[in-house]
């Protein structure tokens, strides 16, 4: 019943009507304890790999461990900042995406690598809404420790963000302010503040 009511209050007021996965995606901090079976996590990069990317290079890779995995598990958790530490260390999986800075075939730079690489991980968080999963993006992590843990410059990789994946969990596990944010009303911008059509001269 809790989670039902939270994920209410969590789908998102829009001024036109959106596809309900859309709709339902949102980035929690409290997670139970009910694992993720490898099957499903294999789901959620499986819908990762079919994103769109500039000439196909599909730039992104990604690093994890099942909550169940102490030894690999710390060494992710350990890279992120001590608030993201509080919460992530609940999650059912930490996973990390990196992205490919070079296009493959030439070895020079793709613009686009960043950009491509959150493309797929947005497919795979909707892939996981799907799926009753529920994913955080985390940009707050030590860059250069978590460089060095992975030993990234071997393969030229670069970190994009981590991702705490998992089940709901009760937002009374959170410590405030991180408890009433949990509970928030979602917002976004209005369609008009960022949106601009233009007319030909």
């Amino acid at each position: 019943m809790m989670n039902q009511q939270l994920l209410d209050s969590k789908s998102a007021k829009t001024e036109t009507s959106i596809h309900p996965l859309i709709s339902k995606r949102w980035s929690p901090r409290a997670f139970s304890s009910q694992p993720v079976p490898q099957v499903i996590l294999n789901t959620l990069f499986e819908a990762a790999s079919w994103a769109a990317s500039a000439f196909n290079e599909q730039p992104w890779q990604y690093i994890y461990a099942h909550h169940a995995d102490e030894a690999g598990f710390s060494r992710l958790l350990s890279c992120l900042n001590e608030g993201n530490q509080a919460w992530a260390k609940n999650a059912g999986v930490l996973v990390l995406s990196l992205a490919q800075p070079n296009l493959s075939y030439n070895g020079r730079p793709n613009r686009h690598y960043m950009h491509d690489t959150g493309a797929a991980n947005t497919s795979l968080l909707l892939q996981a809404a799907d799926l009753d999963i529920y994913g955080h993006m985390m940009g707050g992590f030590d860059y250069e420790k978590t460089v060095a843990e992975f030993d990234l410059n071997k393969d030229g990789l670069e970190p994009v963000c981590f991702i705490a994946l998992g089940y709901l969990g009760d937002p009374e596990q959170l410590d405030e302010p991180l408890r009433s944010r949990e509970q928030a009303i979602r917002s976004r911008k209005p369609l008009n503040a960022f949106t601009h059509k233009i007319t030909g001269s």
